[in-house]
């Protein structure tokens, strides 16, 4: 088996490194971690430069190892920061409500009413008194399916 293999690499270098990348976006697809895309990338590197430059394989493996760690290293440090999200969970819709501005829609008692926002009518509460109807509010919160709001001053 391992003749087979070496006597595959002698032949054909790149395919060997392309199926070692295949393997690892493979595992990458069904974990989902964003870790192993960086060793695929690095073994398709590996193929390219195998099939273009003749080299042993005891230096092509090298090779990897160096961008794998170089190239998750440089990810983990560089690339991590910019993903991070900032805002809320784009996936939750109640979250994504959050600095949503809209309209009064019934007057507030005791601190609860009725509002407008993003096409749809809300319950909501504030800690301060919003009296008028079309008083147009912001978002600052939701508990449930209740939205904490502010009033816009005009």
């Amino acid at each position: 088996m391992m003749d087979a293999i070496a006597g595959f690499h002698a032949l054909h270098p790149f395919w060997l490194w392309l199926a070692v990348a295949a393997a690892f976006l493979a595992v990458e697809v069904a974990t989902g971690t964003g870790w192993l895309l960086w060793p695929a990338a690095s073994a398709f590197v590996v193929g390219v430069i195998a099939q273009l430059l003749p080299t042993s394989f005891v230096i092509e493996l090298g090779l990897f190892a160096a961008l794998a760690i170089a190239s998750t290293y440089l990810a983990k440090r560089f690339l991590r920061p910019v993903l991070e999200a900032s805002g809320p969970d784009l996936n939750d819709p109640m979250q994504r409500l959050i600095g949503q501005r809209g309209q009064v829609l019934s007057t507030f008692e005791q601190g609860r009413g009725r509002v407008f926002i993003d096409g749809k009518d809300w319950a909501a509460e504030t800690d301060e008194p919003i009296p008028a109807i079309s008083q147009e509010v912001v978002v600052v919160g939701v508990d449930g399916a209740i939205l904490k709001v502010r009033k816009i001053p005009t």
